[in-house]
């Protein structure tokens, strides 16, 4: 999976600390220039997530995997 096609199926903008700044894909992207709160994570749910086989969680916020 390119980070184009990761940034189709993201469902970052879903998630309860997501902040609208126009960044997604954070697990192939990276941190979040705009993000600094922790609310809930949804990133095992996501289909980029689970196709990869990533393990990590709040990529927002520590980088991507």
């Amino acid at each position: 999976m390119d980070k184009n096609e990761a940034k189709k199926i993201c469902i970052c903008p879903d998630c309860p600390t997501y902040v609208n700044c126009k960044e997604l894909a954070f697990c192939f992207e990276g941190k979040s220039k705009c993000i600094k709160k922790k609310v809930i994570c949804i990133c095992g749910e996501c289909p980029v997530h689970l196709k990869m086989n990533f393990k990590k969680l709040f990529y927002c916020l520590n980088g991507k995997e």
